[in-house]
This record gives C-alpha cells, sequence and structure tokens, in this order.
C-alpha cells in the first residue's frame, strides 16, 4: 500500500517550505496538518488551501485584492476575521507567499495569547 497521494505530495511540499523557516513545528490537530511557532498555530492545510492567521485588515485586504483568497472555514465552520486560506492547485507555488508566511509568524509571535 502506498501513502504517495495527492494529498501526501502537498503536504510533503509544504512542510519543505515551512519547516525550513526559524521556530517553526509541524503537528496534527483536530485532524489538520497544523504549523507552530511559539507553540502558537500560524497555518495549517485545510482541503486545497492553507489557513493562515494574518492581522484582521491584512485579511480583509487580501481577500479582495486576491482572486486565491477566501476566508479560511475549516469543516466548513467560520473562523475568526484573522484566519485566511489561500488556495493554489500546486503546493509548490506556496513559495510565492512566503513573506506572507512571514509575516503571519511575526503576527502570532507578537500576538498576546488569548
Amino acid at each position: 500500500m502506498s501513502t504517495d497521494t495527492p494529498e501526501s505530495r502537498r503536504k510533503t511540499q509544504i512542510d519543505a517550505l515551512l519547516l525550513k523557516l526559524p521556530g517553526v513545528s509541524a503537528r496534527k490537530i483536530n485532524g489538520l496538518d497544523a504549523y507552530f511557532v511559539s507553540d502558537k498555530m500560524f497555518a495549517c492545510i485545510s482541503g486545497h488551501g492553507v489557513g493562515l492567521r494574518v492581522p484582521a485588515a491584512t485579511a480583509t485586504e487580501l481577500q479582495f485584492s486576491r482572486h486565491n483568497v477566501v476566508p479560511f472555514q475549516p469543516g466548513g465552520m467560520a473562523s475568526s476575521k484573522e484566519w485566511i486560506q489561500i488556495d493554489r492547485a500546486d503546493a509548490a507555488e506556496y513559495e510565492k507567499d512566503l513573506e506572507l508566511f512571514r509575516a503571519s509568524i511575526e503576527f502570532v509571535k507578537a500576538a498576546r495569547t488569548r
């Protein structure tokens, strides 16, 4: 039985991008492959996209300015205004969002624990 599915290849490509960033770790949470910095989640894989935590104003701006950014709704559940989902058919293209991932990491590290 092979574990080389489109989903596993996608996760491998996203892992390769995000786990090379300083302080980033990965683990499963509520069935989602999630990425953490300072023990706080900043990103996760959901469906054909990656959920990403950013300031609410940035989330709104990105949803209006980019065709591949939508509100993050894991499993159809609404999430906070600080979460967006970036959809890319080819996971290798998340490299184009590297600065956004870095900004998310800094935002999450600076956020107060609620």
